[in-house]
């Protein structure tokens, strides 16, 4: 285990919580008041039983990191509550409950490799790539003379999830989404 301070906590740590408990990290803030002491609030789900946690720690206090493995696997299928990852040399097939992949689950695609965080050969938290490529299929049309507007409109992706973009951006256009906030990027390229 290695200690950090609870402002070095990020999205996908695993930490060993007072109670003994491991905790996979959702999501950690970091808040400067003016005046006061700086705190960090981290959002955790407990791996033995998914049940979610919120604590706010003084920036310095210090947690124990666990150390965790991070293997790639590809994506086969979902069966259920559970999704089936294979590792690509070895084959073995790899079962991930429903509740670890969580609001990321339309990003997942046949074939695709993510990585998985194993603690003690146990599966604790999921990894996409930063960037994905997806298709619009449903958006308001293009308005000519928007632009140069700031505002974005809504927009159905190939895989359901719904995402906010620039006026200008039609159907069938591929657009790239960043999977940490699940928020258009920028047109695709190709």
């Amino acid at each position: 285990m290695a200690v950090e301070t609870a402002a070095n906590i990020r999205k996908g740590n695993v930490i060993e919580h007072t109670d003994g408990q491991l905790y996979v990290v959702l999501k950690a803030e970091s808040f400067r008041p003016g005046k006061g002491t700086p705190t960090t609030t981290i959002d955790m789900r407990r791996i033995s039983d998914g049940i979610k946690v919120s604590n706010t720690f003084k920036t310095q206090d210090k947690l124990e990191r666990a150390f965790v493995e991070e293997v790639d696997y590809n994506y086969l299928y979902e069966d259920g509550e559970n999704y089936i990852f294979m590792h690509p040399e070895t084959f073995e097939q790899l079962m991930v409950p429903a509740a670890m992949v969580g609001d990321s689950a339309p990003l997942l695609q046949e074939n695709m490799t993510v990585v998985l965080q194993m603690f003690n050969d146990v599966a604790v938290s999921i990894s996409f790539p930063a960037r994905m490529t997806f298709e619009i299929t449903e958006t308001e049309p293009v308005v000519k003379g928007q632009t140069a507007s700031s505002s974005y409109k809504p927009a159905i992706l190939e895989n359901g999830m719904r995402v906010m973009v620039p006026p200008h951006i039609g159907v069938g256009t591929r657009i790239i989404i960043n999977t940490e906030e699940m928020t258009y990027e920028t047109r695709a390229k190709d």
